[in-house]
């Protein structure tokens, strides 16, 4: 009885030692699925707000200011997907070019902004 006893625990040992490691994985892939489906949501909702906005500009009849209306939304989005980068990517490269979009998208949102102060009918 205590060899059959002994023999058990083995086995339960065992299981244990296989099957505890196999349950982190599985954890750590659901971990990095959800993350998947998080950064993946935020890129396509930034884009999908872009298009909303885009969509809802009237034309003017400038050219030039259309166009620069139709840039905000989109520069803004390039900025909310670098920020999407910067909380979820760990490519080094990638990170530091959404940093970089981050800091000229801006720069050039407040150039478009104050363009259209002194060229565009405000709407």
């Amino acid at each position: 009885m205590k060899k059959y006893v002994g023999r058990i625990g083995i086995l339960v040992a065992l299981i244990i030692a296989v099957e505890v490691p196999a349950q982190q994985q599985v954890s750590h892939q659901y971990s990095a699925a959800l993350v998947q489906d998080h950064d993946w949501s935020e890129l396509t909702a930034s884009m999908e707000k872009m298009h909303v906005a885009i969509g809802s500009i009237e034309r003017s009849g400038d050219s030039s200011v259309d166009f620069v209306r139709m840039m905000l939304p989109h520069h803004q989005a390039a900025i909310e997907m670098a920020r999407t980068q910067l909380i979820y990517g760990k490519d080094p490269q990638m990170r530091r070019l959404a940093q970089e979009i981050i800091t000229d998208q801006q720069s050039e949102i407040e150039l478009m902004q104050l363009w259209l102060k002194q060229h565009g009918p405000q709407k």
